[in-house]
């Protein structure tokens, strides 16, 4: 089984477009309107890597990745976010992130980053 890239994103248009960015280069997707409804889904050891959008409500992206990080749970998250601010930026790449990329992003690059954490595309 190949690895599965999950998208987590309160904005639904912003989940579909990243969902059929990322079909469209030939991984599987999971998408999520929140971070407690990935984290109630996610079975620890599933390959694959995060992306995440920070500013949710409820559990916050940030708050997400950092309870992945507490649980020693080793999944590579990408930050997706739409809000301008340096220091919630550097406290993603502080808990783990590989990338904080600002919406809207190039799809090059999202695709570039999704290859760094799980290879390319089956």
């Amino acid at each position: 089984m190949g690895a599965t890239v999950f998208i987590v994103d309160d904005d639904r248009a912003v989940r579909a477009a990243m969902s059929l960015l990322v079909e469209c280069c030939g991984w599987e997707t999971r998408a999520y309107a929140s971070a407690r409804e990935f984290l109630d889904a996610y079975s620890p050891g599933e390959p694959g890597c995060l992306l995440l959008d920070l500013e949710m409500r409820g559990m916050s992206g940030l708050e997400a990745q950092e309870w992945l990080g507490k649980c020693e749970i080793p999944l590579p998250v990408i930050v997706v976010t739409a809000h301008d601010d340096d220091a919630l930026a550097l406290r993603a790449r502080e808990a783990g992130a590989l990338a904080v990329l600002g919406k809207p992003f190039r799809d090059d690059e999202l695709v570039n980053w999704i290859e760094r954490a799980v290879g390319p595309a089956r």
